[in-house]
C-alpha cells in the first residue's frame, strides 16, 4: 500500500513562482487524494504488494480508477522532487550535453518542452522522457505518463510538469503559458541529472 511522501520543501517554499495555498491544496487534497484512491482501488488484489511502476508498465489490465490514481500517485511524487526553493539554477555537465546534442540548446529544450505544456488541450502533463536511448518532450493527458503501457510514446520520465488547472489557477487563473515560464526557475536541475544517468 502507498503513503504520501513527504514534501521536500515547505508550501511557501517555491514563491513566487508556485504560491504556498496553492502548494498546501495540491499537496494536502490533490496527491493524498490520489494516494487514499489508489490504496482503495488496488486493496485485495494482486497489486497490493506492487511497486508504483509495476502498477503503472500493466495499467492497461486494471480499471480505470488504477490507471487514474497511481498516474496521479506517481506523477505528484516525480513533480515535487523535480523543484527545489533558492536560485535558479541550468543545467550542467552530462544532462547540459544531452540537451544540448538533442535539441540544439537549453533554450531549444525549454521552448520544445513549454510549448508541450502550453498546448497540452484540458488536463495533463508534459514530460522529458528518455525513450530507447533519447531523450524527447511528450505531453500526456489527464494522469498517464510515460511508463504506463498505455502511452503513446514509452520511456522513463526525467522531468514532468503539471499543467491541470488545479496546479495554477489561484495564482495565474487562466494564464498557464506564465505559469510554465516561471516554473522554470524552480527546477531541480540536479534531480534531474541523477535520473538522466540512472536511466542511460
Amino acid at each position: 500500500m502507498f503513503t504520501l511522501p513527504t514534501l521536500p520543501y515547505d508550501f511557501s517554499a517555491l514563491e513566487p513562482s508556485i504560491d504556498a495555498r496553492t502548494m498546501e491544496i495540491h499537496y494536502t487534497k490533490h496527491h493524498q487524494g490520489y494516494t487514499d484512491k489508489l490504496n482503495g482501488a488496488i486493496e485485495g488484489s494482486e497489486l497490493a504488494d506492487a511497486s508504483i511502476e509495476e502498477v503503472l508498465c500493466v495499467v492497461s489490465q486494471h480499471s480505470v480508477a488504477v490507471r487514474n490514481n497511481a498516474g496521479g500517485y506517481y506523477n505528484h511524487t516525480l513533480f515535487w522532487g523535480s523543484m527545489k526553493p533558492g536560485e535558479a539554477t541550468q543545467p550542467t555537465g552530462e544532462l547540459l550535453e544531452a540537451l544540448s546534442a538533442t535539441f540544439g540548446s537549453v533554450d531549444g529544450f525549454k521552448q520544445e518542452f513549454s510549448n508541450a505544456a502550453a498546448t497540452q488541450f484540458g488536463s495533463g502533463w508534459a514530460w522529458l522522457v528518455m525513450s530507447d536511448g533519447q531523450l524527447q518532450v511528450v505531453a500526456t493527458p489527464n494522469q498517464d505518463n510515460p511508463l504506463m503501457d498505455v502511452a503513446d510514446i514509452r520511456g522513463i520520465p526525467l522531468l514532468g510538469l503539471d499543467v491541470w488547472e488545479h496546479a495554477y489557477y489561484l495564482q495565474y487563473q487562466n494564464k498557464r503559458p506564465e505559469y510554465i515560464e516561471n516554473w522554470w526557475s524552480v527546477v531541480n536541475w540536479d534531480v534531474v541529472a541523477d535520473r538522466l544517468a540512472a536511466a542511460s
